[in-house]
């Protein structure tokens, strides 16, 4: 899951971005709106966590600007006023989810997978692919009921496949769902990643589309457990 976290102080920024990470989410820290404008032109993110008290414009106007021109992007409003109306107010401008600060880091990451599940149209945190079975909440992975342990790049580029099954992702946009904007990536390894889950998954889990990209393999249920 690629996040853009939308936060000006430095110290809360890289807290929530380093929690996030930890849990296996790529993140990209804009510290303004402006910056916060330039990323989303520039990759595509699942969601947003949107601090209100921006230094260059106030987040409820860039989320208003936001949804005028159509980004349905799903957007979590991670902010300290707690009064009821700016909460109604958020959601009016076209927040999908409010958290306040203080707050756990648990319960943030469990809202973003809710986010995301809910604009994808799933209803269970469960992700199914003939014999493997993926949890994104929680990153556990397993082949015909056996457990299989995934280092954070490689659960990334499975879940980044079975968000989007039958669709064929160019290494472009897989390496931003892997590295966000931030990342130095090497030029083989996407190739590497792929090559490794195909031995752990089953060779048939990861179709190469040539000159296009990679989309899910067959749903067979083939692979070794």
């Amino acid at each position: 899951m690629h996040i853009l976290v939308v936060e000006d102080d430095p110290l809360v920024a890289r807290g929530v971005a380093a929690g996030l990470r930890m849990h296996g989410l790529t993140v990209y820290v804009a510290a303004n709106a402006a910056q916060a404008d330039a990323a989303r032109a520039t990759a595509d993110f699942d969601v947003c966590v949107l601090d209100l008290a921006l230094p260059d414009r106030d987040g409820m106007t860039l989320l208003q600007d936001w949804r005028r021109t159509g980004i349905d992007m799903p957007v979590l409003v991670l902010t300290a006023r707690d009064a009821v109306e700016h909460r109604v107010n958020g959601l009016q401008a076209g927040a999908d989810d409010y958290l306040l600060k203080p707050f756990d880091l648990s319960e943030l990451v469990a809202r973003l997978h809710a986010l995301t599940r809910r604009a994808r149209g799933r209803s269970t945190d469960q992700m199914v692919h003939g014999a493997v079975r993926l949890s994104p909440s929680t990153g556990e992975v397993s082949l015909h009921g056996a457990r299989v342990e995934l280092p954070r790049r490689e659960l990334a580029l499975l879940r980044a496949l079975m968000e989007r099954p039958g669709h064929i992702l160019s290494a472009a946009q897989l390496n931003d769902s892997l590295y966000g904007l931030d990342g130095d990536v090497e030029s083989n390894a996407l190739k590497v990643h792929v090559h490794h889950l195909r031995r752990k998954l089953g060779a048939d889990v990861i179709e190469t589309v040539r000159g296009i990209g990679y989309r899910l393999g067959s749903a067979s249920g083939k692979g070794q457990a």
